[in-house]
């Protein structure tokens, strides 16, 4: 059980089949890993996950837990979501990793937009600042990787622009920033996006 992760799991299988996205999560984690959106932070705690959807299904490939500051992922560092409630703070899943304790999150954006087949969640103290209650942001008393924070997901779903804008702010969870979109190109090109137009004084961070 690992220290980070909020919910129980289960798994189903010990290992998972080689999935074609892989290669392109890691060309986005080598872009996040140079901008330091992904990481270690000064504790040695790893930072910042990715999922893309599997198909058409429910069910997401997601980073495993404490991978944030590997420079590449091989197949055993992720995992497939196969089933999740909740309600009952729980999931399943196959392969041999722990799943990323922001599992839940990524699995309610999915479960919030069919449409959605990327997300991008990393760490920015600074950008986290300026757009906090400026993009669609989650109650600052629910804590990261939560059933709460899931149905905090569905709720800015329900109640603002959050699924055109493509982004949202953790309140709760210092520099946590959210972007999802049909690809991982339209997630990254969106925490790009908001990274320039937030400060002038961003831009040679935010290429």
């Amino acid at each position: 059980m690992s220290h980070y992760v909020k919910f129980t799991y289960q798994r189903v299988r010990a290992d998972i089949a080689p999935f074609n996205a892989l290669p392109e999560l890691n060309t986005c984690r080598r872009e996040l890993l140079k901008l330091r959106l992904m990481g270690v932070d000064s504790n040695g705690v790893g930072f910042g996950n990715l999922s893309v959807r599997d198909g058409a299904t429910r069910n997401f490939y997601i980073t495993g837990s404490a991978t944030g500051g590997l420079p590449k992922l091989s197949l055993t560092d992720c995992v497939l979501v196969v089933d999740c409630d909740f309600e009952k703070n729980w999931l399943q899943y196959e392969g041999t990793a722990i799943p990323s304790s922001e599992s839940l999150t990524h699995a309610a954006l999915y479960e919030s937009d069919t449409s959605i087949s990327a997300v991008i969640h990393c760490h920015d103290s600074g950008l986290w600042a300026t757009l906090c209650d400026r993009s669609p942001t989650t109650s600052k008393t629910v804590a990261y990787g939560t059933s709460e924070m899931a149905y905090e997901i569905v709720r800015l779903f329900k109640g603002t622009d959050v699924r055109s804008r493509k982004i949202l702010i953790m309140a709760g969870h210092e520099g946590g920033i959210v972007t999802f979109g049909k690809d991982r190109h339209e997630a990254f090109a969106v925490l790009m996006r908001e990274g320039k137009e937030s400060s002038i004084l961003r831009r040679k961070r935010f290429p």
